[in-house]
């Protein structure tokens, strides 16, 4: 049996956690919540590789090269939930289960925001609590494994 391996994809603006429009995302950076989530899969004896970029080739990347390695993800795919043909196809391709994950709740904000492209692909969505719906869907993936 292979060893169980996570990932957490973070796209574009995730880096600038804790000081982008904290009153939406709070002040947790990017850095509080991966130390989280890697003492959480510590915890577990799960491998948790993490990664965030700018780029939407880097996530899609990140995909193709680890896709027969990873038990499920977790992805903040950001700006590219609501864009992105390219991501949702993607993860489509993928032979695990994915868990699309957004800090605020979508529904709240923004009209354009309403609509996630990657939504019809994912195992399910987990939005609105913050940091703490990292360690959620982390929760979630390891219940439907």
């Amino acid at each position: 049996m292979k060893e169980k391996t996570y990932a957490v994809l973070n796209g574009p603006n995730l880096n600038l956690l804790g000081v982008r429009e904290p009153h939406i995302y709070g002040s947790q950076t990017l850095e509080d919540i991966e130390e989280s989530c890697l003492s959480w899969s510590e915890k577990r004896g799960i491998r948790l590789l993490w990664m965030q970029s700018n780029s939407e080739g880097a996530l899609l990347d990140f995909f193709h090269k680890h896709r027969l390695l990873l038990s499920g993800a977790v992805i903040n795919a950001g700006a590219y939930t609501h864009s992105s043909y390219a991501l949702r196809d993607c993860i489509a391709a993928m032979p695990f289960p994915v868990v699309e994950l957004h800090l605020s709740n979508t529904a709240a904000r923004e009209e354009f925001r309403h609509v996630s492209r990657i939504a019809p692909v994912v195992r399910g969505r987990i939005e609105g609590f913050g940091g703490a719906g990292y360690l959620l869907a982390l929760e979630a993936l390891e219940r439907i494994l």
